[in-house]
């Protein structure tokens, strides 16, 4: 089923509630009353259908209209990935740092194997954390200052020889060691967690790894299908290409 602007937004989160981290980071909170996605759009200033589209990707994993992704401003997309980097590194990092740290309270016996598992978790977000410091403090301003160049018709030497010698390609290959350390916290959780104490408090732990992964992997692709493609084109002008 693909979402549809004139749905009712209580009718898509009863269907897919997983959708609801994605509603917050636009900034609409649950009491939707009757409102459709397209009044709800409209009282909070959205783009209507880049919320639609959004929805649409994280609801169904076969939908990805790369083309009308890619029509919308970088700008736009910019402003929704920066949003969803402050819920992965203020609330959902977070939450599974404290239920391992419960862990660890609640489990002594077992302190010494749930230490390790905090330290691996600690050092996939210290990359976690640096690989998006670097986007939001390097990749997209870069990328807005190509928007705006490209916008005013006004480019001058110094981008054109900051678009040579760093490309954006080049930071394209980083997601994959960031969701490769994922992955390999899911299996040690799976196969080498010794018998808890509080077989409920990990199964959601991994739970919402298993959460993590899957919204990381949308974002990636995101950035990897959509904005970089873009940027690469806007960098292409701006060399002269044709």
């Amino acid at each position: 089923m693909l979402i549809d602007q004139k749905m009712k937004m209580a009718d898509v989160v009863l269907h897919d509630p997983t959708l609801v981290p994605i509603i917050n980071r636009f900034g609409i909170h649950l009491g939707f009353g009757d409102r459709t996605i397209e009044e709800i759009c409209e009282e909070h200033q959205l783009h209507l259908q880049f919320f639609v589209t959004i929805l649409n990707a994280f609801h169904d994993k076969l939908y990805f209209p790369t083309e009308q992704l890619q029509s919308f401003k970088a700008s736009l997309l910019i402003d929704y990935l920066q949003t969803a980097h402050r819920y992965f590194l203020d609330q959902k990092t977070p939450e599974i740092a404290a239920m391992i740290e419960k862990t660890i309270q609640e489990d002594e016996g077992n302190k010494k194997y749930y230490d390790l598992i905090k330290k691996f978790f600690n050092e996939y977000l210290e990359e976690f954390s640096h690989h998006i410091e670097q986007e939001d403090q390097v990749i997209f301003p870069h990328v807005l200052e190509l928007e705006k160049a490209l916008d005013s018709g006004i480019i001058n030497q110094s981008l054109r020889n900051k678009v040579t010698l760093h490309p954006i390609a080049a930071y394209e290959a980083e997601h994959e060691d960031v969701e490769a350390k994922i992955f390999d916290l899911k299996n040690i959780i799976i196969r080498y967690l010794p018998t808890p104490k509080n077989d409920h408090l990990w199964y959601q732990i991994l739970r919402e790894i298993f959460t993590l992964e899957k919204e990381l992997a949308e974002h990636a692709r995101i950035e990897d299908m959509i904005l970089i493609p873009k940027v690469e084109a806007m960098e292409k002008t701006i060399r002269g290409g044709k």
